[in-house]
């Protein structure tokens, strides 16, 4: 690259700098209202953490396009993979980290469990606790006892579907409150903690799925 193509792009790098930070300081003040609606509708939430309750309750429509955009991502991913065939074996990882994975993966699903029960009153919830279950995954086919996934079985496809299947079927069922997931306020912490136990297993296998699927095709020739 010569010197006039080097300053082009320092131009070009820093005039977009310059459009994101005037466009960073030209938005509107938060809206003061929208807290105090939250903490006015927390008692019919069916959560008692407020972040819980705009994303699974309030503004659910929301998660449910983030995990039908992560989905489709795996999708496609998936689709423009090497095709059908056997996933490529695990490579061999030394003694150490075997047993490292083995002793550390039980504790991760234990911790993904308690972030999953303790989203309803304090951080924690679906995507925290499925990102737990995707990096023992992960650490598990580091240190070669999980296989790279070339070609997803149908009882691992339905693991992935699943969160997202359970997520519309129970927005189906209550379209006749009026709204898209207005849950009835004696159910609602009883489904959303069914909405989340699905979503921590699927989002576990998406997140786990978009490096297994990319460490398939490192793997073959």
């Amino acid at each position: 690259m010569n010197a006039a193509a080097r300053l082009a792009v320092v131009l070009l790098a820093l005039g977009l700098g310059g459009a994101l930070v005037a466009a960073v300081l030209e938005l509107p003040a938060p809206h003061p209202v929208l807290p105090e609606a939250v903490a006015a509708h927390m008692a019919v939430s069916g959560v008692e953490h407020p972040v819980t309750a705009v994303l699974l309750n309030f503004r659910g429509y929301d998660t449910l396009l983030e995990v039908a955009v992560l989905l489709l991502a795996l999708l496609g991913m998936l689709a423009a993979g090497p095709g059908e065939g056997v996933a490529p074996a695990a490579l061999p990882a030394g003694p150490v980290l075997q047993t490292l994975a083995r002793l550390a993966v039980p504790l991760m699903i234990l911790m993904a469990g308690y972030l999953l029960w303790a989203g309803a009153h304090r951080p924690g919830g679906a995507f925290q606790a499925g990102a737990v279950l995707a990096g023992a995954a992960v650490l598990l086919h580091l240190a070669g006892l999980l296989p790279a996934w070339a070609s997803p079985g149908l009882l691992l496809r339905l693991g992935l579907a699943g969160g997202l299947l359970v997520f519309l079927a129970v927005a189906a069922a209550l379209l006749g409150q009026g709204a898209l997931l207005r849950y009835p306020a004696d159910h609602a912490g009883t489904l959303i903690l069914l909405i989340e136990a699905s979503l921590t297993i699927s989002l576990g296998l998406i997140l786990a799925g978009l490096f297994l699927v990319l460490a398939a095709r490192r793997a073959r020739p």
